[in-house]
């Protein structure tokens, strides 16, 4: 039997939070998730991976600082303790997600979800029919079709490692692979990345990380540039990536790969085509007001929508047009502008508006306000050796395009 509701979310994450504003104003909802409840941030990305930034953090100052009277050079992490930690504050997340919708009267189902109608889909031996849907089903790692690929770990596995390996390589050049080299690098491990392209971090200042790099580098963090993963191959007790730089093939003998090359919408299993609702590489085609161009009655968010960057301040900006859009009508249009973006490595690299690139492309007439803090009191004085900062402002209005900064505290 078929059970109605007005709304009924695919996804436990960020953009899930408009389950209880429409619950709030008397929608009968429901949400349905295969995972535990909760979603990526919260379990598998920014959160967790907070906290062991924060371990690496405390090890990084000292040991920077040993010469600058803190004789701690030594410290390490107990990679043990640390997720014993982590999980302390990770794992009760699920039960408290599902207590506060089940007292706001929220039904909850576990399970895959997977369209069979319009708007109706199966959960198992449910069916749930909703006058709107909101698929923010988020994101998983992109697939990877070189030999012996199944042999990466995932973002998630790294971070529920019960050790630390002495030596991992990281394939891609992105916010996972960085901001896990650092973290790995101060818990001991012997960190290569391997990148594709000729500059990594693409979508941030080419000239922060280009000190970003420098200083990765100077952490004894191997950064390989223009490679192609050719294969992972296993034996000897551990495993061996191959690759092709320039021609020249490489082995980079390793215990761990793990999988930093991107992400993609995790839609394959929702069956799409079965509700007439249409979607690209980047996820559900919508319009300006998060709407399914194909199917007015479903609407998408998040890291599931073909819009926007794949952050979470952005989910958390969907979810506001959502409510607003499912509750009062197609009134609000989506607006990115100056979502902010961090990569945390140590130290961190911030970004808000719009790169140099992204200005020329859109036809803006602009000048750069850039300099190169490292040697400034405030980056010496905590040991840190790299710094940075590039603003964008109009000519003629004086409006504030981007602004980009890398340094201590950067992200916040």
């Amino acid at each position: 039997m078929e059970r109605r509701f007005d709304l009924v979310v695919v996804g436990t994450g960020v953009t899930s939070a408009v389950a209880s504003r429409c619950r709030e104003a008397g929608w009968t909802v429901a949400v349905v998730d295969s995972r535990p409840f909760g979603g990526t941030c919260a379990l598998r990305g920014c959160v967790p991976k907070k906290i062991l930034v924060g371990a690496a953090e405390a090890v990084h100052g000292a040991r920077d600082m040993a010469d600058m009277g803190v004789p701690a050079a030594s410290l390490t992490i107990d990679w043990p303790a640390l997720m014993r930690f982590k999980r302390s504050l990770v794992d009760p997340t699920p039960q408290r997600t599902e207590q506060a919708w089940a007292k706001m009267g929220v039904e909850q189902f576990h399970g895959r979800a997977r369209f069979v109608g319009p708007t109706t889909l199966a959960v198992g031996d449910d069916r749930l029919g909703g006058r709107r849907v909101l698929i923010a089903a988020g994101a998983m790692p992109a697939p990877l079709k070189f030999p012996g690929a199944e042999r990466l770990a995932t973002s998630e596995d790294f971070l529920n490692l019960g050790r630390m390996p002495p030596r991992i390589v990281f394939v891609g050049g992105g916010y996972i692979s960085f901001e896990f080299a650092h973290v790995a690098a101060r818990a001991g491990a012997e960190v290569t990345i391997l990148h594709r392209g000729a500059r990594p971090l693409e979508g941030f200042d080419p000239g922060l990380v280009e000190l970003l790099v420098r200083r990765t580098r100077e952490l004894r963090i191997r950064v390989e540039l223009d490679i192609e993963v050719l294969g992972v191959d296993s034996g000897g007790g551990g495993l061996t990536v191959r690759g092709r730089q320039r021609g020249t093939e490489h082995r980079f003998g390793t215990d761990m790969v793990v999988h930093g090359a991107g992400r993609v919408p995790e839609l394959d299993d929702l069956d799409l085509d079965a509700a007439g609702v249409e979607r690209g590489k980047r996820g559900v085609t919508v319009n300006e007001y998060l709407q399914s161009v194909s199917n007015p009655a479903v609407y998408a968010g998040g890291d599931a929508a073909a819009s926007g960057p794949a952050l979470t301040p952005k989910a958390d900006h969907d979810a506001g047009v959502l409510v607003t859009n499912l509750l009062e009508g197609n009134r609000r249009a989506v607006n990115y502008e100056g979502i902010a973006s961090a990569v945390f490595t140590i130290p961190p690299l911030a970004s808000a508006g719009l790169t140099e690139d992204a200005a020329r492309a859109a036809g803006l007439k602009f000048r750069t306000s850039w300099q190169d803090t490292s040697g400034w009191f405030n980056t010496r004085r905590v040991g840190e050796t790299a710094s940075g900062f590039k603003v964008l402002i109009e000519e003629g209005t004086g409006r504030i395009l981007g602004a980009h900064l890398l340094g201590p505290h950067a992200a916040e």
